[in-house]
């Protein structure tokens, strides 16, 4: 088994589509097939079932998946700590992350790392925190920024960055304008505009709420489109403080949760459990202050 079949493997695995994969690879489609044939062979098992349109995974194919991501990590991660010795730091950073998290600025983070080490590719990735901390577990992000409740799921760990509190966005012409603390009883019937369930906010807030109902009207996959919302009137909306710097320049009105109702917004680094940081992910959380992972 050769590492570029696991390659090309992954490409067609994600592209669903072997001329696609191809030119993802910029190799020759004849010659991506023959390798997957290979890699087949080598298996003794059928990793795709195809069609004229569309290719879709076997069970074995979806059995391989997982760990072909892994392998491949490692791989890449055997060859950074290789040219770090020599005194070099190449190779890729897959960073996942979620929106306006507030207690880190991202993009001049990467700009300075970008900087400081131009031989490392950086590949910027924005989803929920939770479909971020499931791509560090199957190997297929470096590094996550993430806000999430509880303890880390199985396969990653957290490094703590900072807490910021969660605060309660209304209309200017809602009753809960007229004050600046709220409870969380007293939203309880409320209409709310809030995140998918993928996003660490949500989790929060379906923490927050569970012995109190509440009716989410308008579900959102984008801070923005939130605010927009909330300005129409469409629900109020819990969100962490640091969304509050765009909230008042749409004229919204900030309420804070009464204190002993006050949840946690943990922002935290996610990095994998299954192989230690490579050099360039222990370089990149030394420059974010997340001190040794």
């Amino acid at each position: 088994m050769e590492l570029r079949h696991l390659e090309y493997f992954v490409a067609v695995a994600e592209e669903r589509h072997f001329t696609r994969a191809a030119e993802r690879m910029r190799v020759a489609q004849s010659g991506l097939s023959a390798s997957i044939r290979a890699l087949e062979r080598d298996l003794d098992a059928e990793l795709f079932v195809r069609s004229t349109r569309r290719v879709e995974l076997t069970d074995a194919g979806r059995a391989l998946l997982a760990e072909a991501h892994r392998t491949l990590a490692s791989a890449a991660a055997a060859r950074d700590a290789v040219a770090a010795v020599r005194g070099l730091l190449r190779g890729s950073l897959t960073v996942g992350t979620e929106q306006c998290l507030g207690v880190i600025d991202l993009p001049p983070l990467l700009a300075a790392f970008r900087r400081a080490h131009p031989g490392v590719e950086i590949r910027l990735r924005h989803a929920g925190s939770g479909h971020v901390v499931e791509q560090i577990r199957l190997g297929r992000l470096n590094v996550g920024f993430v806000a999430l409740p509880g303890p880390a799921p199985d396969g990653v760990r957290l490094v703590p960055l900072a807490a910021e509190r969660m605060v309660l966005l209304c209309h200017p012409a809602h009753p809960f304008a007229e004050r600046d603390t709220v409870d969380v009883a007293a939203l309880a019937g409320e209409d709310f505009v809030d995140f998918s369930a993928d996003w660490g906010a949500r989790r929060v807030n379906d923490q927050t709420f569970a012995q109190v109902e509440r009716r989410i009207s308008v579900e959102v996959n984008d801070v923005h489109t939130l605010l927009d919302f909330v300005h129409q009137d469409l629900g109020v909306a819990l969100v962490p403080a640091p969304v509050t710097r765009k909230a008042h320049a749409k004229g919204l009105h900030v309420a804070t949760l009464a204190a002993e109702d006050a949840p946690a917004w943990q922002v935290s680094i996610a990095v994998p459990t299954a192989a230690p940081p490579g050099p360039a992910t222990v370089e990149l959380l030394r420059m974010a202050g997340a001190g040794q992972v």
